[in-house]
């Protein structure tokens, strides 16, 4: 499978201390360029067509319920190209009839961010009220569309990750099947970072108390994802350790996007190897990105591959192998 994560939005609707796309920051909110994305879709299906490789598509923000050309291009890419969509929300959006009806007739995962249990969530996205509604809007969610996989994500920081635990319970009663975790990471808000990263003594005790908690989850239909090497990354990470990547494959699995029109091989090396989609104007094009990335890498490894922190080269979305 290919994943495709395409940040098609800068706008927000939340304040969140963590988050560079908090409504409070004076900063530029672009949405990505309509026929541009349309453009993009259809060398995605063509790829499917000759590769026969699945294509997910995943919509990204800022909030990405957001953007005004949300349901066009949705349809667009589920009914006329053929491709699966998922995206991740805050879920302030999901309340609404016509969003809950475009999910579950054009999205094949749900991933909404939940960042603890109801003090901690409303307080750090400065959002009161919101783990109700939450609660609410995709227990009701959950009950009339079976089929979209809903996941949970979660930015584990100093306030919450003792909570883990007791959220996973919570969130498992809702109607989410699936469970992932990020760290808090520095990149985003450099000020709220020092006071709020994980400590290493919480990592070494996270990660003993998650195998009994997948074993509880999974009696309740719940897969907690996250594999061992991912925890690996957390604890490297809360130590202040390096973890250089060698080789991860640039492109050949995964690709993102951002609001400009730039593809790189992850978020954080678009400034170095970010390749316009402009310049992919066929299928050969697009085929021929993973060497590009690769050319361009051999010339000069940027400082993240030298402490590599993209998720998907880490195995979040595996379980504990």
């Amino acid at each position: 499978m290919l994943v495709v994560v395409w940040r098609i939005t800068e706008r927000c609707n939340l304040g969140c201390d963590f988050c560079a796309y908090s409504r409070a920051l004076g900063r530029s909110r672009q949405n990505a360029e309509t026929e541009e994305v349309r453009r993009f879709g259809r060398l995605l299906q063509e790829f499917r067509q000759v590769t026969g490789r699945r294509v997910l598509m995943s919509w990204l923000g800022g909030e990405p319920l957001l953007w005004p050309q949300l349901t066009e291009l949705s349809e667009y890419f589920t009914t006329e190209l053929g491709l699966a969509l998922s995206t991740t929300t805050n879920g302030t959006a999901l309340g609404s009839p016509s969003i809950s009806r475009l999910l579950a007739n054009h999205f094949s995962e749900l991933t909404v961010s939940i960042d603890g249990l109801a003090e901690f969530h409303d307080h750090v996205r400065h959002a009161p009220g919101l783990f109700a509604a939450l609660r609410e809007n995709v227990h009701r969610f959950a009950a009339l569309h079976a089929g979209t996989l809903l996941r949970a994500n979660t930015v584990l920081m100093r306030g919450n990750i003792a909570d883990y635990p007791a959220l996973g319970r919570e969130l498992a009663g809702w109607g989410f099947r699936e469970l992932t975790f990020n760290q808090l990471g520095g990149n985003d808000r450099p000020e709220f970072f020092p006071e709020n990263r994980l400590l290493p003594s919480q990592i070494e005790t996270f990660a003993a108390v998650l195998p009994p908690l997948r074993a509880e989850m999974a009696a309740r239909g719940v897969t907690v994802r996250g594999s061992a090497a991912y925890l690996h990354r957390l604890e490297a990470t809360a130590r202040g350790e390096r973890l250089p990547m060698p080789d991860c494959a640039p492109g050949q699995r995964f690709l993102f996007i951002d609001e400009h029109g730039v593809v790189s091989p992850c978020s954080f090396t678009t400034a170095g190897y970010g390749v316009p989609i402009a310049e992919i104007r066929d299928l050969a094009d697009l085929q021929a990105l993973p060497e590009r990335f690769a050319t361009l890498r051999r010339a000069q490894c940027l400082a993240p591959c030298l402490d590599c922190h993209s998720t998907q080269v880490f195995e979040k979305f595996q379980s504990n192998s």
